[in-house]
């Protein structure tokens, strides 16, 4: 077995068949195949879109229409529609399901973050399949112009938050191609993506649709995140027969991401998962150097700027002066001390702020980088 914990996230546009509402013979060949593969010992949480076109569904209603309180009321119609489905589904294999509606606001505080793991790992435990979606009815800014909030992300952090060994995106297309295969019969589709730089973003595009929230840029975020925390990420067409057995068998389908880390424990997944994140750390190219390649901590020589406000013990991102993400951190200071210190020799902190709490802005055990 290459992967014992699963996490699949099931697209609206595959859930719809691209229709604008749920097809049956799709999400009954989906759970045919999930319990296929409980039955021979494998975990899987799926994260499943769909609540809004349910509820689109369910009230007839065809035309789109804007507003985050309209998509509200179609989610809270849809939501119990979706699980309605997957309860009758899954009842013809006698599998148990559960229901976990999650905001990133909830995973935000570390106790928040600790309880839903804890529940989610107590139900793999069970043999219960649970279904994940985004608290949608309360979640607004998941909801709005900004797509951080889809379901891409949110498996991302579903996978960081059980140590998952392998997330599959599944969506209607067969993974990243070198250009649009809907525009471009020359594209090909890539099999293997190492690293997501900047060239791999921009093949991407944005093919965000009129149904779904996240097209395949939300998709490279997402496996950004869960490659980070050491999980190994499958994008695919969830239509294509038995796509997710073949996947977990670790058959070669689809678009796969590495891990570009061992798993990381439990802690740094959270820092790094970018939920609690309150702030922001410019350093310079010396700094930058000491930390990825001296294995150091960071000292206040090598801050250059500070953007926002967090006290010490908030999580922090970590940037270099090109503006790359280079990782997070716990620091020892405040927003206001490291603005005070930025620059300054270690021994000069006492002097500067009248008290020290360690030599370091963030010590290397409470640091991780990507």
């Amino acid at each position: 077995m290459q992967y014992k914990r699963v996490v699949a996230k099931l697209g609206t546009n595959l859930l719809t068949g691209g229709t604008g509402h749920l097809d049956f013979s799709i999400m009954s060949s989906l759970v045919e195949q999930v319990a296929q593969l409980h039955q021979q010992g494998y975990e899987i949480i799926i994260v499943s879109s769909g609540a809004i076109a349910a509820g689109r569904q369910k009230l007839g209603i065809t035309k789109e229409q804007k507003g985050i309180p309209f998509k509200q009321v179609l989610a809270s119609v849809g939501q119990s529609q979706l699980m309605n489905a997957y309860e009758q589904l899954f009842s013809q294999h006698n599998l148990i399901i559960a229901q976990a509606l999650l905001t990133r606001s909830d995973l935000v505080d570390r106790a928040g973050y600790l309880n839903a793991r804890n529940t989610l790992l107590a139900l793999i435990e069970l043999g219960v399949i649970c279904i994940v979606n985004e608290n949608d009815v309360v979640a607004t800014d998941e909801l709005g112009e900004f797509i951080f909030g889809d379901n891409d992300n949110l498996s991302a952090m579903v996978a960081n938050l059980v140590d998952a060994d392998l997330l599959t995106l599944l969506t209607d297309i067969d993974g990243l191609y070198t250009a649009d295969p809907q525009r471009d019969p020359k594209a090909k589709l890539i099999p293997r993506v190492e690293r997501i730089d900047a060239e791999v973003e921009r093949l991407a595009g944005d093919t965000a649709s009129a149904y779904g929230v996240g097209g395949m840029i939300t998709k490279l975020e997402a496996a950004n995140l869960a490659t980070a925390s050491g999980v190994t990420v499958v994008i695919a067409n969830g239509r294509k027969p038995d796509i997710l057995t073949q996947i977990a068998y670790g058959k070669s389908i689809g678009t796969i991401f590495p891990p570009r880390t061992s798993k990381l424990e439990s802690k740094k997944r959270w820092m790094l998962s970018g939920l609690a994140s309150k702030g922001k750390l410019t350093i310079d190219d010396g700094a930058v150097l000491a930390l990825k390649k001296q294995n150091r901590s960071l000292l206040p020589a090598g801050v250059v700027d500070v953007d926002g406000e967090f006290q010490r013990g908030d999580v922090v991102d970590i940037f270099d002066s090109k503006g790359n993400h280079i990782g997070c951190g716990i620091p020892n200071y405040s927003s206001q001390d490291i603005a005070k210190i930025k620059g300054a020799h270690s021994d000069e902190i006492s002097s500067l702020l009248g008290y020290e709490y360690g030599t370091e802005v963030i010590h290397r055990n409470n640091m991780v980088l990507l």
